[in-house]
C-alpha cells in the first residue's frame, strides 16, 4: 500500500518506500524534492521565501529555502538515507503576477525561490538533475520513492514527468 502524504505551504516531509509526496498550487513558491535512489527514501519543500535573513518572523523554518532544505536533508538522512547519494529535482518558481514597470527585484519572488535553492543545494552538493520552473502558471507536484520520478500536473500546459 503506498502512502500518500501530503504537504502544505511553507511545510515539508519525508518518507520511506513506498510513498507519493505531493504539494498542491506551487505558483512563486519552489517545490525542492530529494531522493536517494538506493534506500528509496523521497522528500519534499514546498518553499515560500528565499531566505530567513530577511523575515521578522522566521519561525517556521519549512518556509524559507535557507532553512528548510538543510531540515529536508537532516529529516532524510534520519530516515536511512545517504547525504552523498541525494539527488534534487525542483519545480514552481513562476512569475504570477506582471507588473507594468520593469519590476522591483524584491517581487519577482519566484525567481529568487528558485536562485536560492539552487544556491543551497549547491552549497551542500547535491546536484539537481532536472528542474521544471519559472513561467506564469502554477503547477501540482508529487515524487513517486519507486524512483524518484517528478510527476508535474498544471493546468494549460499539461503533465509531465522530470
Amino acid at each position: 500500500m503506498v502512502k500518500i502524504i501530503k504537504v502544505g505551504m511553507a511545510d515539508l516531509q519525508s518518507s520511506v518506500h513506498p510513498c507519493i509526496i505531493t504539494t498542491l498550487g506551487l505558483g512563486s513558491c519552489v517545490g525542492v524534492t530529494l531522493y536517494d535512489p538506493v534506500r528509496k527514501v523521497a522528500g519534499l519543500a514546498h518553499i515560500m521565501l528565499p531566505s530567513s535573513q530577511q523575515a521578522r518572523n522566521n519561525s517556521n523554518i519549512a518556509k524559507f529555502a535557507d532553512t528548510a532544505i538543510v531540515k529536508l536533508v537532516n529529516d532524510m538522512v534520519a530516515l536511512g538515507a545517504d547525504k552523498s547519494r541525494l539527488v534534487a529535482k525542483i519545480a514552481g518558481g513562476a512569475q504570477m503576477f506582471s507588473f507594468a514597470d520593469g519590476t522591483s527585484e524584491m517581487l519577482r519572488i519566484g525567481a529568487r525561490n528558485v536562485s536560492a535553492a539552487k544556491e543551497v543545494l549547491s552549497s551542500l552538493r547535491i546536484p539537481i538533475v532536472s528542474e521544471d520552473t519559472g513561467g506564469s502558471y502554477g503547477r501540482t507536484i508529487e515524487i513517486h520513492s519507486e524512483d524518484g520520478r517528478l510527476k508535474i500536473k498544471t493546468i494549460g500546459h499539461g503533465t509531465k514527468e522530470i
